[in-house]
């Protein structure tokens, strides 16, 4: 009875009134926090825009006008911190860029039942790795670091894009664990190049779901003024408490996220 009553408010709300106001900005601020500190928030984000009666294809799109800002904010503030080696993040970038075309293009084409099954086998091979070596991650692997950026290096990050082109859900997740485990970063230059690789190809997709019509652009521009202020704080918070902090963030939303979608695949 909650539930629909809070449904239908969303729902039939002018987005201009001050309680839309607030809700879009005040989920925009914790979604756009997680995602700079750790990743898969937009799936909360999901759930208010469709909660407010838009499809999961307009909800997906729409999502994106605040992880373009939201991200880009955050690039901007980590390297002025000093954590991002543009040179480096442009290889992690092109090919993550690449793949989100085709992501975006072809996303009502992919098997999404069977690819969250994997994905969630996936996450959980990641923690293993990230609490069997932790140090790996906190202190990044230098000899990897100096070694060629390899045909199937490309291939895994467009691969990452193809699934960040199709849902942003994860996708940083991703980005970090690959740039620890191929290209040897530490966990906290991962984060602050998963912020470059997403501000690179979120204006691709974008504009593949602006093409077909898919994008809600008032809401899309509300939200992501909490997204924006989101990144903001989640940036000063990764660059004060460092790689072991960003782990364990990691780590609770990894778990969550297979909680998520092991509840929907019951």
């Amino acid at each position: 009875m909650i539930f629909e009553s809070i449904n239908t408010y969303l729902e039939n709300a002018d987005i201009f009134s001050l309680p839309m106001l607030a809700i879009l900005t005040f989920v925009g601020f914790i979604v756009g926090f997680v995602n700079t500190v750790a990743g898969s928030a937009t799936a909360i984000t999901y759930m208010l825009f469709m909660a407010m009666g838009m499809p999961v294809s307009v909800a997906n799109a729409t999502s994106r006008v605040g992880v373009l800002l939201q991200f880009t904010t955050s690039t901007i503030i980590f390297k002025k911190k000093g954590f991002i080696d543009f040179r480096e993040a442009f290889k992690v970038g092109i090919p993550v860029m690449f793949g989100s075309i085709f992501g975006a293009e072809f996303a009502a084409l992919i098997d999404q039942h069977i690819f969250e099954i994997i994905l969630s086998v996936f996450l959980v091979v990641m923690i293993f790795f990230m609490f069997y070596d932790a140090k790996m991650f906190i202190n990044g692997q230098p000899e990897k670091r100096r070694g060629q950026f390899t045909a199937v290096k490309w291939i895994v990050f467009f691969i990452i894009g193809f699934y960040g082109g199709f849902t942003h859900i994860g996708v940083g997740i991703l980005l970090i664990f690959a740039s620890v485990m191929l290209v040897g970063m530490n966990i906290v230059e991962a984060n602050a190049v998963k912020q470059f690789a997403v501000m690179l190809y979120t204006p691709v997709a974008l504009t593949v779901f602006a093409i077909h019509g898919q994008v809600n652009w008032e809401v899309g521009l509300i939200y992501s003024a909490g997204n924006v202020l989101g990144a903001i704080a989640g940036t000063k918070i990764t660059v004060r408490f460092g790689g072991n902090f960003i782990r364990w963030c990691v780590a609770v939303i990894i778990i969550i996220f297979i909680g998520q979608l092991i509840l929907k695949n019951m």
